[in-house]
C-alpha cells in the first residue's frame, strides 16, 4: 500500500512547472506563514560544496551522538524513500509525523507556486524546530547561494567541500560561477571549515568570506588530514589526532573526515568522539557493498557494489577507492542521467574495468538512454554493450566471469532504484 506521505509529495510536485527555479523568495514566504520556523532551529552546521557533503555530515554527525548529542539532520536526495532526507534526534522522521507536517505545510502555502524541494524543506525545519536537538546539520540541496536551505542567517559553522564541475545549466559554466554560488552560505563571523579546492574556487571563496567577514578554516592552512602507515591522521592549532582510517572507503573520505574532524574540533569535542566520527559512519550508496537480495542472489559469487557519484571528480574518487579493494576483475553498469558529462565521470575510470554494461534509469525523462552511455564508454576506452536492465547486465556478468566485481554506478537516482527494489 502506497504511504500517505508519497500521496502528499506527488501533489506537492505539481505545485511549480519547474523542478528547479533558485530563489529564496517562495520559501521565505511560506517559512514567514509558518511563524519562522528556521528562527527556532538549534544550532546550524551548514554544508555546501559539489563532493562529500552526504559523507562529511554522515561524519559529524557519528562524532556529536558519540559524545551523546541530540542531532537533526537534513540532506537531499534521498535513495529508497523521501523519509531519509529528514533524521529528526537519530532516527528517521516517521510516517505519520511526516504526512503531518507536509499537509500542513500545502495548506499553510494555499496552491502559491512552489517548488517540491522548497516546500519539503520547510517541512524539514518544522519539524526540527518542534523537536527539541542539540545540533542540526543541513546540507545545501543545490548551490547555496539562492538554495531553499540558506534562510538561515546566523549558523554556528559553515562547511564548503570540494567544488567541482556539475550542475552548470543551473550554477554556471565555470569554476568560479560555480565557486560563488557555494560560498553564498557564507554569513558574517561564522567560521566556514574550507575543504581542498583548485585555485580558481579557493580564490572566489576567500573573496567572497572577505566581503562579508566570514573567518575560513582552511584545509593545508589551518588544519591537515592525511593517511599514514595504514592510518588517519588530523592536526591542527590544538594538536595531533592519530585515528583509525575511515570506515567508508577511499582516498576523498580520508579529506572528507578532515572537514568533518575540523568542524568537530572547533565545537571541542574530545578525541573519543573524532575516533567516533571516521570509524562509524555510514552512507549508503557510496561504494556500498550489497550483501543480500535479489540482486546479489543473481550475482552468484560474483561480488556486487554500488555507487551514486555522477560527476568528473566523482570519477576519480572512485577510481582511486577501488583501486584500494582487493584486486578481482571489475565490471561497470552504468546508468547516467543526460545533464551529466559522462565522459568525464568514466574516463578515469576506464583503466580499472574489464567491461561496462549500460543501461536506462526507469522512470527518469532525463536518463541518458544505454546505447548512448555505450557509445560514451566506448569513447573513453571501455569495451562496452547494452543491457535490457541491470539485473540482466548482473546476470550476464556473473555468467560470464563468476570471479567478478561488478560495480552499479552513475546516479544517485539508480542507486536509489537498485537499493528500493534490492531489499
Amino acid at each position: 500500500m502506497t504511504p500517505g506521505s508519497d500521496r502528499v509529495l506527488e501533489r506537492l510536485m505539481s505545485l511549480h512547472p519547474k523542478v528547479i527555479d533558485l530563489t529564496l523568495g517562495r520559501v521565505e514566504r511560506l517559512l514567514a506563514a509558518l511563524d519562522h520556523p528556521e528562527r527556532r532551529l538549534p544550532p546550524v552546521i551548514h554544508v555546501a560544496g559539489t563532493n562529500g557533503k552526504g559523507s562529511t555530515i554522515a561524519m559529524i554527525r557519528a562524532g556529536l551522538e558519540a559524545g551523546g548529542a541530540r542531532v537533526h539532520v537534513y540532506t537531499s536526495p534521498h535513495l529508497a524513500r523521501f523519509h531519509e532526507r529528514i533524521r529528526i534526534a537519530g532516527g528517521l522522521i516517521a510516517e505519520d509525523r511526516l504526512m503531518a507536517l507536509l499537509e500542513r505545510c500545502e495548506a499553510v502555502n494555499g496552491g502559491a507556486p512552489i517548488t517540491f524541494f522548497e516546500i519539503t524543506t520547510a517541512a524539514a525545519m518544522l519539524a526540527m524546530a518542534e523537536t527539541p536537538a542539540d545540533w542540526v546539520l543541513l546540507e545545501v540541496g543545490l548551490g547555496g547561494r539562492l538554495d531553499a536551505t540558506n534562510v538561515i542567517d546566523r549558523p554556528r559553522a559553515c562547511v564548503i567541500t570540494p567544488v567541482s564541475l556539475d550542475h552548470q545549466q543551473y550554477l554556471g559554466e565555470t569554476l568560479p560561477q560555480i565557486a560563488f554560488e557555494k560560498a553564498g552560505i557564507l554569513k558574517p563571523e561564522v567560521p566556514c571549515i574550507v575543504g581542498a579546492q583548485q585555485a580558481e574556487a579557493w580564490d572566489t571563496i576567500v573573496a567572497r568570506a572577505e566581503s562579508v567577514g566570514a573567518p575560513l578554516v582552511a584545509e593545508g592552512m589551518d588544519w591537515q588530514v592525511w593517511e599514514e602507515h595504514g592510518r588517519l591522521a588530523f592536526q591542527d592549532g590544538a594538536g595531533l589526532l592519530d585515528l583509525p582510517l575511515p570506515a567508508l572507503i577511499g582516498r576523498h573520505q580520508v579529506e572528507n573526515a578532515g572537514m568533518a574532524l575540523a568542524v568537530l574540533r572547533g565545537l571541542g569535542v574530545g578525541e573519543a568522539e573524532c575516533v567516533a566520527a571516521v570509524s562509524r559512519a555510514q552512507w549508503p550508496g557510496r561504494l556500498q557493498r550489497l550483501r543480500s537480495g535479489p540482486l546479489v542472489d543473481a550475482a552468484g559469487a560474483a561480488e556486487l557494489w554500488l555507487d551514486g557519484g555522477h560527476n568528473p571528480a566523482a570519477g576519480v574518487a572512485l577510481a582511486e577507492a577501488l583501486g584500494r579493494l582487493r584486486p578481482r576483475p571489475l565490471h561497470l553498469v552504468c546508468g547516467m542521467l543526460n545533464t551529466k558529462d559522462i565522459a568525464g565521470f568514466l574516463t578515469p575510470l576506464a583503466a580499472r574495468a574489464e567491461s561496462l554494461h549500460g543501461v536506462d534509469i526507469p522512470g527518469e525523462a532525463a536518463t541518458l538512454s544505454a546505447e548512448a552511455t555505450v557509445a560514451a564508454a566506448e569513447a573513453a576506452g571501455f569495451r562496452a554493450r547494452p543491457a535490457a536492465s541491470v539485473e540482466a547486465a548482473v546476470v550476464e556478468i556473473a555468467t560470464t566471469d563468476p570471479g567478478a566485481r561488478i560495480l552499479i554506478c552513475g546516479s544517485l537516482y539508480l542507486a536509489g532504484r537498485v537499493l528500493r527494489e534490492n531489499c
